[in-house]
């Protein structure tokens, strides 16, 4: 059931853990966050999505990667851990900084957060408007060829920019947000360019993300499947995003063991042509 990212080595189970929820405004206790990563890795998840800005702002950055470290440790086990870096938190707002000086700063802090010599997939957060993209992603291929990353990914970016980055340098990973009532990227055939082109597509928000989450609940078409396969509708929409590619892996977050537990379980989830057709005639919120 391992699913390749991209033209790489790096295979996982097509469900993981974004990590975000733990690290940012009403994050859990330590005690709970500790307890969701460690529901995940029981549940057979290797791989966890970090970036150095999840935290609650400019004082508190790597909050997320220190966490994760700290549990591995504990508990070994090989497993994918990749980050992100581009994205500032002054006084808990977000912004993009793609300038290369700090793309440098933020992966070697990043290494030394996770305790590591190497981050195997490293993503930038997203296109800074002020900093030529070439510049962001020349840097990282500056970083790959020091040793401080193996793999190079992309995050919240277009076809434009994929394109762009392809000219100068081989990308593993596409992360957007993509799920079953924002479906921008499928529109806009950016999965499908992925698979074209060797690129893992990594879908973050898969349930709806903080706000599209409850609606997925109360959308009646979405009940009407999960109650034929006896599971939530969450599953369905994770099942349903996993039936768009193989090369397409899901992050969802989780604040609660029991969540990402419900998570992994819709990897097994098979859906009928029925099913689709169903799904596929919900509306889009836009």
């Amino acid at each position: 059931m391992q699913r390749a990212i991209g033209n790489t080595d790096l295979r996982v189970f097509p469900i993981g853990l974004g990590a975000m929820p733990l690290s940012i405004a009403n994050r859990p206790d330590e005690a709970q966050a500790r307890a969701v990563i460690g529901a995940a890795l029981e549940a057979g998840v290797n791989l966890i999505d970090s970036a150095d800005c999840y935290c609650l702002n400019d004082g508190d950055y790597g909050h997320s990667e220190r966490l994760i470290s700290a549990v591995l440790r504990e508990r070994g086990g090989e497993v994918l851990v990749s980050t992100k870096g581009g994205v500032v938190r002054p006084g808990g707002e977000w912004w993009a900084d793609g300038r290369p000086e700090h793309l440098r700063e933020a992966c070697e802090r990043s290494l030394r957060n996770l305790g590591v010599e190497t981050i195997d997939l490293y993503y930038l957060h997203a296109p800074d408007p002020a900093v030529v993209f070439e510049d962001s992603v020349g840097e990282l291929t500056r970083l790959r060829e020091a040793g401080k990353i193996r793999h190079i990914g992309l995050s919240n970016v277009n076809a434009v920019h994929l394109e762009r980055a392809l000219a100068i340098t081989p990308v593993a990973a596409v992360q957007n947000r993509c799920n079953l009532l924002d479906r921008e990227d499928l529109r806009n055939q950016l999965v499908g360019f992925c698979a074209r082109h060797g690129v893992g597509y990594v879908a973050y928000a898969p349930v709806g993300g903080h706000n599209g989450h409850q609606r997925l609940c109360e959308c009646e078409t979405l009940k009407a499947v999960a109650d034929r396969h006896g599971c939530g509708v969450h599953g369905i929409a994770l099942a349903w995003l996993l039936s768009r590619g193989e090369h397409l892996v899901a992050i969802p977050g989780a604040s609660r063991p029991e969540s990402i537990r419900a998570s992994v379980a819709a990897a097994t989830i098979e859906l009928s042509g029925d099913d689709l057709a169903q799904l596929a005639s919900i509306p889009e919120w836009v």
